[in-house]
């Protein structure tokens, strides 16, 4: 074998292994983030069960899952198979990239494809995108495009800033007007039930827990600005056991309005009632999807914030009908928008120059 191949061989294992390594400690931001744990304390891994530290000898990047068997060495809980998928999956992109970019750039795209990884879980599991993973990764792809000008294509450190920090504007913004467009056009989803069906509104805490017929949600989910309303048409009600006959709810995130009467929320432990006809708020995307993309933008250039949103919008649309024909949605759900974000910009990121030669060409054959 070559010495240049050994060299190459070398280089792609560490590729791996690095990535798979980082890909461990990108659980730990998953897990902890979204609940607002520190990532540095405590700064050994645990067992999400029964919080025993994990042995560095417990804790190697993807052997260890296996040869535990998903499972915690010391209660014996189960724990997710997420934690190999992020590790592989990070491990093969980490090795992706090295292989298809130059090391300036690829070093600088690890740390990209961290982010992405990051937020594609927390996204699907929590439904939002922490500023950490959002603001911190715009900032992060301005200051990697002033140190090294070839991210955006450019040779002036200063320009390859500017550009970096107008894409990352243009993503930002090119959400937000689809996000009040959506609003003003889709904004209100009128649900007829198909047999009256009944509701209890119970307070949780700050928030509540919000139930019409087999289907549970929090009420915090339907309300993303103080304008959002909700209209339900109901054959009775009763608010904390005062009874109403026929009556029309209309409820804001703080207030209920019934029958000329306006009561607190705040004041209010449990609303009940049969519901024949309800009209939910509804939000085309979270205002977390809007800096990801800025992040996007920030790292790839304005034409990965172009096919970030196609790609994401049509792949996302097709797995959201998709399970909509098979009867796994239901009209409370939420499909999160920002892992197909990040697939749209991976497609980008390693596939753009031919995507973009192919568009071309069809165009001017």
């Amino acid at each position: 074998m070559e010495t240049t191949a050994v060299y190459e061989l070398i280089f792609r294992v560490f590729a791996f292994v690095t990535g798979a390594a980082i890909g461990s400690f990108l659980n730990v931001c998953i897990y902890r983030l979204p609940r607002e744990l520190s990532i540095n304390q405590p700064s050994r891994s645990f067992c999400p069960s029964c919080k025993t530290p994990i042995p560095w000898s417990q804790n190697l990047p993807l052997l260890s899952w296996l040869w535990l068997g998903g499972k915690c060495a010391r209660c014996g809980a189960r724990i997710a198979p997420r934690y190999f998928i992020v590790e592989l999956l990070t491990a093969l992109l980490f090795l992706a990239v090295w292989i298809v970019f130059p090391w300036q750039i690829a070093i600088l795209y690890w740390v990209f494809v961290s982010l992405l990884i990051v937020a594609t879980f927390i996204d699907f599991e929590h439904f939002i995108i922490p500023d950490e993973v959002t603001i911190g990764g715009a900032v992060a792809g301005v200051f990697a495009s002033l140190a090294v000008p070839a991210l955006m294509g450019q040779v002036s450190h200063f320009r390859a800033g500017l550009l970096s920090l107008g894409a990352a504007v243009l993503g930002y913004l090119l959400l937000w007007l689809v996000l009040e467009g959506g609003k003003l056009a889709f904004g209100k989803k009128r649900i007829r039930l198909n047999a009256p069906a009944a509701f209890t509104w119970v307070r949780n805490g700050d928030d509540a827990e919000f139930v019409v017929g087999e289907e549970r949600s929090v009420w915090s989910d339907y309300f993303a600005r103080e304008t959002d309303r909700m209209v339900m048409h109901c054959s009775e009600a009763q608010v904390d056991g005062r009874h109403f006959g026929e009556s029309v709810l209309q409820l804001r995130y703080n207030s209920l309005t019934l029958q000329e009467e306006t009561f607190a929320l705040d004041d209010i432990n449990r609303i009940t009632g049969v519901v024949r006809e309800l009209q939910i708020p509804r939000e085309a995307m979270g205002r977390g999807d809007l800096k990801f993309l800025a992040a996007i933008g920030a790292f790839l250039g304005w034409r990965a914030v172009l096919c970030s949103i196609f790609a994401g919008s049509l792949i996302g649309s097709i797995v959201g009908l998709t399970s909509m024909g098979l009867g796994r949605r239901a009209w409370s759900a939420k499909i999160p928008f920002g892992p197909y974000l990040a697939l749209g910009a991976l497609i980008w990121m390693f596939f753009g120059g031919r995507l973009l030669a192919w568009y071309v060409n069809l165009l001017t054959p």
